[in-house]
């Protein structure tokens, strides 16, 4: 019997054998009433329970989507695996002929259909691909026709990542968290998310560039993102948070961090508030983003110290 903490932020981090249980399946029934009938899902609603409004916009933004495909496969029964194919055909449907994935599908006016790496949205869709194009175990009940058009897009989407990455002084650097989607240039998002490179999602994108045979030119793009992260890391700091407010604390100890963003002609980390105004520390911008915005991330050190010293290694 299983006496888990289940919660949609958790809904897969839980162990194989629960996604056969009964509650399980009571769960997926209800994230299938959240389906849309193009086959995609809402982003930043609880699916643990029935929808209590049709679903809207469909996105693979914060994880929607390609969550719910994940749970739908591990799920498993004829019902779930049905609704999970009509999420990867969403997928199919929604990527660029360039291979990029915009963060709503349909197309939503503005800054949405920029080819959208932010908060991983763009690699969280192609790593499902690649799950059921290499037949992974929970997608085995995928047709062959599908997974043929899962390999291609794969395919069409690291050649999207590496027209995307940024070369300056003939150096190949990181990325920006969106791109323009027919220049493939950094491009601007909210206010606060100015043409940049990205200190977060490069890290993403490198490690899913490092699960790929290694061709030269991936070697090449995942050198210089790698060469780029440790040029750029932050040491002797940390973030505190506190009474409402977020702060940068001299810490000699320390693990490195690096910045949300670095300017693309100096290269120094840059701040934003809503004024859309470049600031040279997080103490500039308003609480209200300073508190609602993650300005600092450690995700580098992991692929520093163990992705890509295994990656290597195998190479």
């Amino acid at each position: 019997m299983f006496r888990l903490e289940i919660s949609w932020k958790t809904i897969l981090d839980q162990p194989l054998a629960w996604y056969k249980t009964a509650e399980a399946q009571k769960i997926a029934a209800n994230v299938m009433l959240y389906q849309h009938p193009n086959g995609g899902w809402e982003k930043n609603l609880d699916m643990i329970t029935p929808p209590k409004t049709p679903p809207k916009e469909t996105t693979i933004d914060n994880g929607a989507t390609t969550t719910q495909i994940e749970l739908l496969a591990r799920v498993g029964t004829p019902e779930s695996q049905a609704a999970a194919l009509k999420g990867i055909d969403f997928l199919l449907a929604a990527q660029y002929p360039s291979g990029g994935f915009p963060q709503f599908f349909p197309l939503k006016k503005g800054y949405y259909t920029h080819i959208t790496f932010n908060d991983d949205a763009m690699i969280r869709a192609l790593i499902v691909l690649r799950d059921v194009a290499q037949n992974r175990p929970v997608y085995t009940f995928v047709d062959a026709g599908r997974r043929q058009k899962c390999a291609a897009a794969v395919t069409r989407g690291i050649a999207c990542i590496l027209k995307c990455q940024v070369v300056i002084q003939g150096k190949k650097t990181a990325w920006c968290a969106q791109h323009d989607e027919v220049t493939f240039a950094p491009a601007k998002a909210r206010a606060y998310e100015l043409p940049s490179l990205s200190g977060s999602e490069s890290v993403h994108i490198l490690r899913f560039l490092m699960d790929e045979e290694p061709t030269l030119q991936l070697t090449e793009a995942i050198e210089g993102g790698v060469a780029w992260l440790k040029a750029n890391q932050l040491t002797g700091i940390r973030i505190e948070k506190k009474n409402g407010d977020a702060f940068v604390v001299p810490d000699p100890a320390a693990s490195p961090l690096w910045a949300r963003f670095y300017d693309l002609e100096t290269g120094k980390p840059f701040f934003c508030g809503r004024d859309g105004i470049k600031k040279a520390t997080m103490a500039e911008i308003e609480q209200e983003r300073r508190k609602g915005y993650s300005w600092y991330t450690n995700r580098g050190n992991d692929l520093l110290t163990k992705d890509y010293p295994a990656w290597k290694k195998k190479r």
